[in-house]
């Protein structure tokens, strides 16, 4: 591809390999220095001039870490006189800090995309936003995409005459329907309150959920909290089993152990959004380079993006 230049920071260059393995087009080198103050300093070690650069950064742990290195190397670009600068966000982390829903506190999602953008950003792509909303805090284009294509197609080899799609929460309801509608499937969805981040509690499960097949589809797993819980209700209302999906896989805390030890999950499926994870034993890593790849092809070239959203 002509007149692309693509760089990645630190936080998962090979997610960035494969990405640019498909666009055929080379990953070019980033320097990142720390100095002795624990200052970082970024260096494009490419040409951006007049180019349409790509800038490859999930916001993964340590998040602030790779949010700095990101703005470093977007001021770097817009100093280089890069044309265009698209930030690639395939995890946005701070995605989940998106209302106010206590006294004085920080709505970080609205607050770090308006620092991506001050640094130079002219526009976003990224992967399954924690909620729909978060699309409206940029103030620059965003392309969203979302990973059920590719959840969906691997679903579809089992067999889904019993299945029916889980929502943990109403939250999500909205993308397990979507899901739903794909595989052809009934939907339900958990009755969840959250009063603290590792305290949930799931009161019921809405919809036909005994003796089924159940795939439970969530944007984001971390500590796996909310997934054990309604695991427990599921239980309870006897499902003859159950696969776990979900876009980003952080998984920290000892989660895929615990989720791996119920004996009713068979499989639980994610994608490589958040580096560190390899298909082994019940844990299926999907890629979605591919689907980022065409999307910054899309961009690059003047097309379409919309066709990447479609969940037919």
């Amino acid at each position: 591809m002509r007149d692309i230049t693509v760089f990645s920071g630190t936080a998962h260059p090979e997610l960035a390999e494969e990405i640019c393995a498909h666009l055929g087009t080379s990953l070019h080198p980033v320097s990142v220095k720390r100095f002795a103050n624990d200052v970082l300093e970024v260096q494009l070690q490419a040409n951006c001039r007049e180019r349409d650069v790509y800038l490859i950064q999930p916001l993964v742990p340590p998040v602030q870490e790779h949010l700095v290195e990101l703005l470093l190397m977007l001021d770097a670009a817009r100093g280089a006189s890069a044309a265009r600068i698209t930030v690639v966000l395939p995890h946005y982390a701070y995605a989940r800090s998106d209302k106010k829903d206590a006294p004085r506190i920080s709505i970080g999602a609205r607050l770090v995309a308006d620092l991506m953008v001050t640094a130079g950003a002219s526009r976003v792509l990224t992967m399954t936003l924690h909620s729909p909303q978060v699309h409206g805090f940029f103030s620059v284009p965003v392309d969203h995409l979302h990973a059920l294509r590719e959840l969906a197609a691997h679903v579809r080899r089992y067999d889904l005459s019993n299945a029916v799609v889980v929502s943990p929460d109403l939250g999500n309801a909205k993308e397990a329907a979507n899901f739903a509608r794909m595989l052809g499937t009934g939907v339900a969805m958990g009755a969840k309150q959250r009063f603290s981040d590792d305290r949930v509690v799931i009161s019921s499960v809405i919809g036909d959920v005994a003796g089924k097949d159940v795939i439970v589809l969530d944007d984001e797993i971390a500590k796996g909290t909310t997934m054990i819980e309604l695991l427990d209700r599921l239980a309870e209302r006897g499902v003859n089993s159950v696969r776990v999906a979900c876009t980003h896989g952080l998984f920290s805390g000892g989660a895929i152990e615990r989720l791996s030890a119920r004996p009713e999950v068979e499989e639980i499926i994610c994608t490589n959004t958040v580096p560190g994870h390899k298909t082994d034993g019940k844990l299926t890593v999907l890629s979605i380079a591919p689907a980022l790849a065409e999307a910054m092809r899309r961009i690059h070239e003047g097309e379409s993006v919309s066709a990447l959203f479609s969940t037919s």
